[in-house]
């Protein structure tokens, strides 16, 4: 049986360059805090590592923290502008939940911005929360990511921007799907704060950054060591940062690749929608790699457990949820509620190759017409 793995968004298989990367610093050895020989090999790892990423981002090394990975840099985020006085957060509806929960969870007001049927921000009712905020709120702050990990549809992140900078506000930016799919200038975003993680580019797990402007004020969260500048406490993870750093090399080094893959997503596509499937955000502009398609009256996870025995492996939604696929609450956002518990997320990467898209083709028309056929048939 044939073997697919399009769950990119989820987790892309390890780059051989990050592989080699970690597996070197890990049997190097060392503490980055140590003065000595080994301790300072360490600490080169980790700021190539720092530097590798900020290339990625279009950022300065010096403002790159190091962290467990994307969810812990949005904490770093949302908690550093609450401590700095934000009682009140401005999130978009479709933010995973590591923005959505720790939003929730931090003892500020929540106001969730609304998407338009197309799966973008509404620029309009940004403006006009802005527009009429109150100074007893403090700071506005806003949360919006840059690409949806379910839909890839790319939010109008540097036009809001603008609205936010007017109003004196800090913007964040989850760019944890879109890192190495599109070109990422954060400065030229203008995001304040912006988070990335490691295994969505084909680096070890564990490993997040958090890039922060002059508009941010970071307040540190883990207290101990004086790691981070003074940023972040705790022993760095050098094995895991330096497969990061490799990563993102490669995923900078690949770009022009990764654009290319929109070719095999929209011929995956066209055959999808001609044997009944619907797609989700075709009207938005889309990271190349993300597929988001629904079948009214097959249920995403039926869809994923059929694929899955055909060996093509795929998911539905976010892959945060304890294993669990629910009703996806990006669809139900956009208006899609008949939808958002029939939607799969086909998501190539740096491993995949048109094959494994006509695969992933073949065996979904497969499952949808017997499951359709099921439907029809009489009750015994």
């Amino acid at each position: 049986m044939n073997s697919v793995y399009l769950d990119h968004n989820a987790t892309a298989p390890i780059r051989p360059e990050a592989l080699a990367a970690a597996t070197a610093a890990l049997a190097a050895g060392g503490n980055p805090s140590s003065v000595h020989a080994v301790g300072r090999a360490a600490r080169a790892r980790m700021e190539q590592a720092r530097a590798q990423v900020a290339a990625l981002i279009g950022a300065p090394a010096s403002t790159v923290v190091f962290t467990s990975g994307g969810t812990e840099a949005n904490a770093l985020a949302i908690e550093s502008a609450v401590a700095g006085g934000c009682r009140r957060l401005l999130v978009s509806a479709i933010e995973h939940d590591a923005v959505l929960v720790t939003a929730k969870v931090s003892g500020a007001e929540v106001d969730l911005l609304p998407v338009r049927s197309d799966g973008r921000l509404d620029l309009e009712v940004l403006a006009a929360r802005l527009s009429a905020w109150d100074p007893a709120d403090g700071r506005p702050f806003v949360a919006l990511m840059l690409a949806n990990n379910e839909t890839g549809v790319i939010q109008p992140v540097a036009e809001a921007a603008v609205l936010v900078r007017e109003a004196g506000g800090w913007l964040h930016v989850d760019a944890v799907q879109g890192a190495g799919r599109i070109a990422i200038d954060s400065r030229a975003l203008g995001a304040d704060t912006l988070a990335i993680s490691s295994h969505k580019l084909g680096g070890p797990g564990g490993a997040g950054a958090l890039t922060f402007g002059p508009r941010a004020n970071l307040v540190r969260r883990l207290h101990g060591g004086g790691q981070e500048r003074g940023r972040r406490a705790g022993t760095e993870n050098v094995a895991g940062l330096a497969g990061f750093g490799a990563a993102a090399e490669a995923a900078l080094r690949d770009l022009d690749g990764a654009a290319s893959q929109s070719e095999w997503r929209d011929t995956a596509e066209s055959a999808l929608v001609a044997a009944g499937a619907v797609t989700i955000g075709a009207q938005s502009p889309r990271l190349p790699n993300t597929l988001c398609v629904a079948a009214p009256g097959f249920p995403a996870e039926l869809q994923v457990m059929t694929l899955d025995l055909a060996g093509i492996m795929v998911s539905a939604g976010s892959a945060c949820s304890s294993g669990k696929v629910k009703a996806s609450h990006v669809l139900m956002a956009m208006g899609l509620d008949d939808l958002a518990g029939a939607a799969i997320r086909v998501s190539g990467g740096w491993s995949t190759g048109p094959d494994d898209w006509k695969l992933m083709v073949e065996a979904w028309i497969t499952a949808y017409d017997r499951h359709a056929a099921r439907r029809r048939a009489p009750a015994a």
